[in-house]
């Protein structure tokens, strides 16, 4: 099964909500699209499953143009943000229900029902209202109703945003360690980078309708190909700069490496590190980029402690460093002379144009 978007758009009258969209989704896989509100997420996951119309583009599932195919003949399903249960039936009749609908036999609803709530590990509750339920369990039933039809594709929208931190997280590795037991296409809409991080196969980047950046949850976070993408993804320590014709970056710490890209010379570019890739340590280690500097700040946040620390060559530069909360380094204290040090592979070349 390959689901693919050729183009897609969509406005509301003179409201351009989603520009021309190119993206394939693969058989089986985890797909996350992520981004703040407005950045165009929902909108994909509406037309995709057919609950909004395409201004312009097509949809294919498997080569077949499916772009104006009414949402109920879609082999999809989907899961929305309230979950949408039945109060006044069981988990067994909620989750049975559009299998009813489509008038299966008794035994093959009795037998389905209960092959679904077995995977979301629901089965001894087949007799509760949603009432009874807590708010995972209440999710859970949720998506047995929308396994039990066995869609090709499930699309999620914001499923987890009703529930408390704890539980959250819980249902983060569930939902994976079900997507990957059931081995259905999984399209996920969020705006919560810890929920894309953990759960998905690639990141689908949205920002003001259109796509910054497709990748690995790795790919993403340590190669960030826009400054919006490496702003949205937590901390990052932004550099701005020169391109040289060395190909380095001249900045206020001296000249930096780019790695493989070379941006035109005299252009102004934007490097990214991330805390945790830098280190602290008496002196700046062979084989590492790094300079002296002095800490001016420290937070202390359980199993990792927040340095800001200063770098002699740009005193106005503050640098952000994460490291665990080992012995040594809660022994630092504001004020200490150290070296930060990292490895220059670990830089992302932004261009600008895009403020994060």
């Amino acid at each position: 099964m390959r689901l693919a978007l050729d183009g897609i758009a969509k406005s509301y009258g003179g409201t351009v909500v989603l520009r021309p969209t190119t993206l394939a989704v693969e058989d089986g896989e985890f797909l996350t699209v992520l981004g703040p509100s407005g950045s165009g997420k929902t909108t994909i996951l509406r037309l995709i499953g057919g609950f909004a119309a395409a201004s312009a583009g097509r949809i294919l599932l498997d080569g077949r143009d499916i772009t104006r195919l009414p949402a109920h003949l879609r082999p999809f399903n989907t899961v929305f943000q309230d979950y949408a249960l039945f109060p006044h039936m069981t988990v067994a009749e909620n989750v049975g229900y559009a299998l009813m609908v489509r008038r299966r036999p008794k035994a093959e609803i009795r037998a389905k029902v209960s092959e679904a709530l077995e995977i979301v590990g629901l089965s001894g509750l087949t007799g509760r209202h949603p009432e009874a339920l807590s708010g995972g369990q209440r999710q859970r039933v949720a998506l047995a109703r929308a396994l039990v039809c066995e869609p090709r594709v499930l699309l999620l929208d914001e499923p987890l945003s009703a529930l408390d931190a704890d539980m959250r997280r819980q249902m983060q590795l569930f939902l994976k360690r079900l997507q990957r037991r059931v081995k259905t296409t999984f399209v996920f809409v969020t705006h919560d980078q810890e929920e894309a991080i953990t759960m998905s196969d690639r990141i689908v980047v949205m920002n003001r309708g259109r796509i910054e950046q497709v990748g690995t949850p790795k790919e993403v976070y340590y190669a960030p190909r826009t400054a919006f993408v490496s702003g949205f993804f937590g901390d990052n320590n932004l550099i701005d700069g020169v391109a040289t014709a060395g190909g380095a970056v001249e900045t206020p710490l001296g000249p930096l490496p780019t790695g493989a890209a070379c941006p035109t010379p005299g252009s102004r570019v934007r490097l990214a590190l991330r805390p945790e890739k830098i280190e602290v340590a008496r002196e700046v280690p062979a084989g590492r980029l790094g300079w002296p500097g002095r800490i001016e700040e420290m937070t202390f946040v359980g199993a990792m402690t927040h340095l800001w620390v200063a770098p002699d060559p740009a005193p106005g530069l503050r640098l952000l460093v994460k490291l665990a909360s080992g012995r040594e380094t809660l022994a630092l204290e504001p004020g200490a002379a150290v070296a930060v040090a990292f490895d220059p592979a670990d830089l992302a070349l932004l261009p600008l144009g895009d403020e994060p």
